[in-house]
């Protein structure tokens, strides 16, 4: 499997990230960070770039700075934020019609599907994201929006902590009432887990650093799911640094005071 540069060798200004799969030529576009190079933060950058990834095929990556805007960019997607991605000349902006396009040009038996078995892998931690934000929008003293936020993170720790389908053995004299596999929908990450990941590592950076909070350790599901994440280079390397989501979230923070 060929794998990309890591985020410390990311490359200036203009992102550019390239492959080359049987004639096919891909440029995808991401956002820079507060330095004008390095990934910045922005989850639908670091799905993209890890369904890239788990496709298994090559690519290099450098980024384009927001604040400055080149004149590239201007005339490639004017209006459009990325990520976007030009494929063959063909240039494509909507996000989730990108992700779609690529699981199902870039499917077996050369790439894998990552498509989930089960579709509730998908849809549980689907408000998690909007609750977190509703509670770092709000005041420290406002204990509705914490409280919502548990119980989102509570319904994620009971799915991952109940045995899917698959890991049920009926043949068995023995009952399986946990589960222990490592991701949403089993032991392989899937599409379902590049767009959940993404969005828990800004949680879990920004909720520590502003409003004092972290995931409760009796959530074990979560942190084992977590756990074994942070294993994975393509969430490992993939993830901005931590000040990227600091600063991303510093004035959001400081309104809340």
């Amino acid at each position: 499997m060929c794998i990309p540069d890591t985020p410390s060798q990311l490359q200036n200004s203009f992102i550019n990230l390239t492959f080359w799969t049987h004639r096919i030529f891909i440029s995808c576009i991401f956002q820079a960070g507060h330095d004008g190079e390095n990934v910045g933060n922005c989850p639908f950058c670091q799905r993209l770039f890890m369904v890239l990834w788990l496709k298994g095929v090559k690519f290099t990556v450098t980024t384009v700075d927001m604040r400055k805007k080149p004149a590239e960019l201007k005339d490639l997607a004017p209006g459009t934020n990325p990520p976007f991605l030009l494929y063959n000349g063909t240039l494509k902006t909507d996000f989730i019609k990108i992700e779609e396009f690529l699981e199902q040009t870039l499917a077996p038996p050369r790439y894998p599907h990552l498509s989930p078995v089960n579709k509730e892998s998908f849809d549980v931690g689907a408000d998690i994201f909007a609750k977190f934000s509703a509670f770092i929008k709000n005041s420290p003293n406002n204990a509705l929006q914490e409280k919502n936020l548990l119980r989102e993170f509570k319904r994620l720790d009971d799915y991952l902590n109940s045995p899917l389908p698959e890991e049920i053995d009926h043949n068995s004299v023995e009952t399986t009432t946990v589960s222990n596999r490592k991701f949403l929908d089993g032991d392989r990450l899937t599409l379902a887990d590049c767009n959940l990941l993404p969005k828990l590592h800004v949680i879990r950076v920004a909720a520590k650093k502003y409003c004092n909070f972290e995931i409760p350790d009796h959530f074990t599901g979560v942190w084992r799911y977590l756990k074994n994440a942070d294993e994975r280079d393509e969430f490992k390397q993939t993830c901005p640094a931590d000040i990227e989501i600091e600063k991303a979230y510093l004035s959001v923070a400081n309104k809340r005071k």
